[in-house]
């Protein structure tokens, strides 16, 4: 009934199914957004999003799989939202921590849904590689962008460096994020974090 991966959208060949999968993952933020990580059951995701439980497997093979998706889209979300204006800031650093403290204050308005979406991504394991991926890329995206500011050239290759910073970024804020939802930090803790990893990388 499982299968290695997620099916992507690039994967489907036909409107319907693409239509299905975003039911799919509507239901799912729906269900985390009123109850976090504990209301995402595949049956109930099934039922809200009107496909047989079978087809939802064969879409999404565990529920790891499917909120890792999900957060996937948040992300690829909030990048097309970012991406119709230009980034306030002077310096790589500023621009960077607008994007991620914006970030943060969307996520931090619907915990339950943040809640279930960074509780899946800490449970990922390597089944997930995939989905992880995918979203390492639109972080490493995301960050690139606001690192470059006007400079920066739509479907150009980052360097080496840029990886390398946006990937050690996105551990930082991700982590915090972690922290925020289990109580171990206060939102502006999350904040004040990210800065300072923005400032010491990107100074």
């Amino acid at each position: 009934m499982a299968t290695v991966s997620s099916l992507s959208a690039e994967e489907l060949g036909s409107s319907a199914q693409r239509d299905r999968r975003h039911r799919i993952l509507e239901a799912t933020i729906a269900l985390a957004s009123r109850g976090g990580f504990d209301a995402v059951q595949m049956r109930a995701v099934a039922e809200r999003a009107d496909v047989a439980l079978g087809t939802l497997y064969r879409y999404f093979p565990s529920k790891i799989h499917l909120l890792v998706s999900a957060l996937a889209r948040q992300f690829e979300d909030s990048q097309a939202v970012a991406n119709r204006r230009p980034i306030p800031g002077d310096t790589p650093a500023e621009r960077v921590q607008h994007v991620l403290l914006r970030a943060t204050r969307a996520l931090q308005k619907d915990p339950n849904l943040t809640e279930a979406l960074t509780r899946a991504f800490m449970f990922a394991d390597a089944s997930v590689a995939g989905e992880i991926h995918v979203v390492g890329l639109q972080l490493t995206g995301m960050i690139t962008r606001a690192m470059k500011g006007a400079d920066y050239v739509e479907g150009e290759e980052p360097t080496e460096e840029d990886i390398a910073i946006s990937r050690v970024i996105s551990d930082v804020w991700l982590s915090a994020l972690v922290a925020w939802v289990t109580g171990r930090s206060t939102a502006d803790e999350v904040g004040e974090h990210v800065s300072t990893a923005v400032r010491l990388l990107l100074r």
